[in-house]
This record gives structure tokens, sequence and C-alpha cells, in this order.
């Protein structure tokens, strides 16, 4: 038996509406970072990925896995993408604006997550 008092059904509509909001604005940063990325040709790419490689302190040629999350780290590196604290306050006084910026990663988050204190074999 637990002594956690339940979740109430507003605090878990909160809880809800945070973990929500948040996935929107990953969402929306991801959506920012992918369209500079699309934007680059082959050889940016590649320079971009070979600069930062190098200044992390590596001499060899860099994979093509380490060549994309480089180039995608640089982009965001150089994108003025806002604060959580800065985009919730725009989203919440025009969501539109920005919903249709947004890929549809955030979806995920309106599946039920599990309750972490359910027995998963009930029998």
């Amino acid at each position: 038996m637990s002594d956690a008092r339940p979740k109430e059904p507003l605090e878990e509509n909160r809880d809800r509406a945070e973990r929500v909001l948040r996935a929107k604005y990953l969402d929306y940063c991801s959506s920012q970072i992918a369209g500079h990325l699309v934007l680059l040709s082959p050889d940016e790419i590649y320079v971009l990925a070979r600069e930062a490689h190098r200044a992390g302190g590596r001499d060899s040629e860099p994979s093509y896995e380490q060549m994309v999350r480089l180039a995608t780290e640089g982009v965001a590196q150089r994108l003025t993408l806002p604060t959580f604290e800065q985009w919730s306050e725009e989203y919440a006084q025009d969501p539109a604006r920005y919903d249709e910026q947004l890929l549809g990663l955030w979806e995920s988050e309106l599946e039920e997550a599990p309750d972490p204190e359910a027995d998963p074999d009930p029998n």
C-alpha cells in the first residue's frame, strides 16, 4: 500500500498540459533546425560537421552519423531559438502562429503515460 496521495484530476491535467507544451516546444525547435538543415548543400553540411569535429579535438574523418549529429548541433547553435519560457508565453498569445510550424512529433505526448505506481501484472 502506498502512502502517496493520488493526484487530483486538476493537477493531472496541469501535468499533462505541461508535458504537451514542452513536447510542442521541442517539436518547434526540431522543425526550425530541420528547416535550416535541408537548405544546406552536402558540402556545407560536411564543412560544418568537419569544423565541429576538429573543434572537439579529433583529426579523423567523422562517420556519416557523426556528420549528421554535428551538423544538427552546429545549426542549433547558430539559430536563435527562444527559451522554453519565452516560447510558451508567445505560444499562449498566438498558438496558430506556431502550430503550423510543428512537425507533429509532439502528438506522442497525447498518449496516456503509464502510471508508475500501477502493477504491470494484475494477476
